[in-house]
């Protein structure tokens, strides 16, 4: 999900700090660019400070620069190889370097799958710029159709459609949803117990 969808990070400080997922590129419309914009500064202006791939380019760039124009905080994390391709940026509030991408997912995790599976209770959120997230919801509805997906799991891919209404959804709680395991109802067999929690 690499448009301009938010999950809520681990807290590292007293603030609150949202991961942000999007393009390495700034996309075909200016609305796309203009709208990372808008993002970076509203998340700025809240106090609000944003944790991301740690790239220059594209949205991610964008957005990072708007926030850092309005005196926010801004954390990146990304890969070695990814420094030497000369796309990291130089000007964050902390720059993390690891050595793999599988180690930058980890730090970045993929809060969708995690809160399904009741790992994580975390708000993800999809700003939905221009419908660009509509096959994906189009895709979700027909998962549940076929019953692959709890209907209440649609909730946890949050979608809006203004920047106001993303932040307001990502600093909010999330959803709370059933366990995923569908067939389990069918068959009486209970489900299993969730990890705790990630400290």
């Amino acid at each position: 999900m690499r448009h301009a969808g938010l999950c809520q990070s681990v807290a590292m400080s007293s603030h609150l700090r949202l991961c942000v997922y999007c393009g390495s590129n700034a996309g075909a419309s200016p609305v796309f660019a203009e709208t990372a914009r808008h993002l970076g500064a509203a998340m700025a202006r809240r106090q609000v400070g944003m944790v991301y791939g740690g790239g220059h380019v594209g949205l991610m760039g964008i957005t990072a620069d708007a926030v850092l124009a309005e005196g926010g905080e801004v954390i990146g994390v990304i890969t070695e190889q990814l420094v030497q391709a000369e796309t990291a940026h130089r000007g964050l509030t902390r720059l993390e370097t690891v050595e793999t991408m599988h180690e930058r997912k980890a730090r970045l995790a993929e809060m969708l799958t995690w809160n399904q599976l009741g790992i994580v209770s975390k708000p993800v959120v999809l700003l939905d710029v221009d419908g660009f997230w509509g096959p994906l919801y189009e895709w979700i509805d027909r998962a549940i159709e076929r019953g692959f997906i709890r209907t209440a799991h649609r909730l946890l891919a949050q979608r809006a459609r203004t920047v106001d209404e993303a932040l307001a959804l990502a600093t909010s709680s999330a959803p709370t949803v059933p366990h995923k395991w569908v067939d389990r109802d069918i068959t009486g067999q209970l489900p299993l117990t969730p990890a705790p929690p990630l400290q």
